[in-house]
């Protein structure tokens, strides 16, 4: 029992080492060429325009029912919700916009990645390239690199967008606030910085999908089995490294306020 769990702590120790050392990589081929500007853009549709319905549908029925069960329970308690615009603003920019979009694209565009490159490996398509002098990380990896990091800043400003948009309308349809007494509320808690920390988050969320999606499908087994499992291990990975980052980012940014 104990050597299997020294075994087992040790792969485990190999698997953050090749990890990191993949997420290196990645960093110094992005900024170095050749450069793959039409993969790039290719992979930008795939991670930000095709992802967009999605993500927009999902977080304006999440700003709706962040405003309604605020103002719900604030009225049960204090008997007055005229601080639920303010509430809800503050929510959605530092929280709710930036971790439901990014695991949104991690549930579409993490599993569709660690899929495809994991498939790849199976049909021995990435040892192909190496044979032809072709760099897998370069020619795989930076392009989703780049367009995930882009892309995801792009989705959670947009996201922000919406979600204090349909939250405006619900103040103004359910609970009786004008637009005006709407945004006034909400200046009072949040401001520009809180809309910059939200791409930063998106960013920084968009990093890690890419790499931790790569990284799974470097390491798939073969079968229709192995890519499934795969899969599955990049999503969980993926949405736990976001919460985790989600909450080291929310800790660094509050002594900014």
């Amino acid at each position: 029992m104990v050597r299997t769990l020294s075994k087992e702590c040790l792969a485990q120790t190999s698997g953050i080492a090749e990890f990191f050392r993949l997420f290196g990589q990645t960093l110094a081929r992005t900024f170095t060429p050749p450069y793959r500007p039409k993969d790039v853009v290719r992979q930008l549709v795939f991670v930000a325009w095709e992802s967009a319905p999605v993500v927009l549908f999902s977080v304006c029925f999440a700003a709706v029912v962040t405003i309604m069960e605020a103002s719900f329970h604030m009225k049960l308690v204090v008997q007055n919700d005229s601080l639920v615009p303010g509430f809800a603003a503050a929510l959605i920019l530092r929280e709710l916009g930036a971790v439901v979009t990014a695991l949104l694209i991690t549930s579409r565009v993490g599993a569709g990645l660690a899929a495809e490159v994991g498939s790849m490996k199976i049909t021995e398509q990435i040892d192909a390239l190496s044979l032809l002098g072709i760099d897998p990380v370069r020619f795989l990896v930076v392009p989703r690199f780049i367009a995930c990091v882009v892309g995801t800043s792009l989705l959670v400003i947009l996201a922000n967008m919406v979600c204090l948009y349909c939250a405006m309308l619900v103040s103004l349809m359910k609970l009786g606030y004008s637009t005006g007494s709407f945004l006034m509320a909400m200046r009072g808690f949040v401001h520009f910085q809180d809309l910059v920390f939200s791409a930063i988050k998106g960013a920084s969320f968009g990093a890690v999908i890419p790499v931790i999606s790569c990284f799974y499908g470097f390491r798939c087994r073969a079968g229709a089995e192995g890519v499934g499992l795969a899969t599955t291990n990049a999503v969980v990975a993926t949405s736990i490294s976001i919460i985790l980052l989600d909450f080291s980012l929310s800790w660094l940014f509050s002594h900014f306020y």
